[in-house]
């Protein structure tokens, strides 16, 4: 059973809907663990205090706010509890917006909300609600000892959460967006749209694969079976500076269409069922 993340309620109005939360999405990556070399052992990582010059117990830790340096405002646990606000139990929605008008930069993680008890029709009311005007709601959450702003909207028959972040989060970067005065003629554009329509297809997340990942898994398993590293490497293309942009669209194009069509990605994405396929070891679980 997947482990809840936050238990309290969506309240709208004068309705409260008891909800729990799971994690939607998880990063899956290959996990290595530091070993030494001379006795093949784990290296245990330790806590080490150069003042004392000893290693120091997790029961002697404090969380620190630095004010200068060398200089700290200690905090405890229980402090921290008592400052948390009425969203770390109640998640009240404050607004509805278009869901095209929240900039993708703004998403961060997702959660399926999952009604309890007396709050299913209310759930169910409160989706339909969002999915027949086309609208997701603003709520405010606490999640691991943190207010943050959550999007809620209908997806497959339940309600969806994406965190966002707050607009000082969202990062600047002063070489962005320098190139927009570039000068482009009309013919290029048009050669471009060409191969960009070529490649479209409706979304189908499930022809997408971490190969990486793959190619690890193999190399640690034919080394396991004594057979050293057996995998083969994936071709790395050589790519240069781009000198004539229009003939390069045009071979760009031709090359294409003597692709065979993905059909593949034609089709309409598959939901979830819960019994898709493991790897065969070492999934990474937390």
């Amino acid at each position: 059973m997947a482990s809840t993340v936050w238990k309290g309620y969506i309240s709208f109005g004068l309705i409260s809907v008891p909800v729990r939360l799971f994690a939607a999405a998880r990063e899956e990556h290959v996990s290595f663990n530091q070993i030494h070399t001379v006795c093949g052992s784990r290296i245990k990582q330790q806590t080490y205090c150069p003042v004392c010059e000893r290693v120091v117990e997790r029961s002697e830790l404090a969380k620190g706010y630095a004010v200068g340096k060398d200089s700290y405002v200690l905090v405890s646990g229980d402090e921290l509890k008592k400052l948390e606000a009425s969203s770390s139990e109640v998640m009240e929605i404050l607004q509805f917006v278009k869901l095209s008008d929240v900039d993708p930069i703004y998403f961060e993680s997702s959660y399926y909300s999952a009604a309890e008890g007396p709050g299913r029709k209310a759930y169910t009311l409160l989706m339909q609600g969002m999915e027949k005007l086309g609208v997701a709601a603003l709520a405010k959450v606490t999640l691991h000892q943190r207010e943050q702003i959550v999007l809620i909207r209908p997806y497959h028959h339940g309600i969806l959460l994406h965190t966002l972040y707050y607009p000082a989060e969202v990062r600047e970067i002063a070489e962005y967006g320098k190139d927009e005065d570039q000068s482009v003629q009309k013919a290029e554009v048009a050669l471009t749209e060409e191969f960009i329509r070529q490649l479209t297809a409706e979304f189908n997340p499930s022809i997408y694969k971490d190969e990486y990942r793959d190619r690890v898994m193999q190399l640690i398993e034919s080394k396991e079976a004594g057979q050293g590293a057996s995998v083969q490497e994936p071709p790395r293309r050589k790519l240069a500076p781009v000198i004539d942009l229009m003939d390069a669209l045009k071979k760009s194009i031709e090359q294409q269409q003597g692709q065979p069509a993905a059909a593949s990605a034609k089709k309409p994405p598959q939901r979830a069922t819960g019994t898709q396929e493991k790897p065969a070891r070492r999934r990474r679980t937390g």
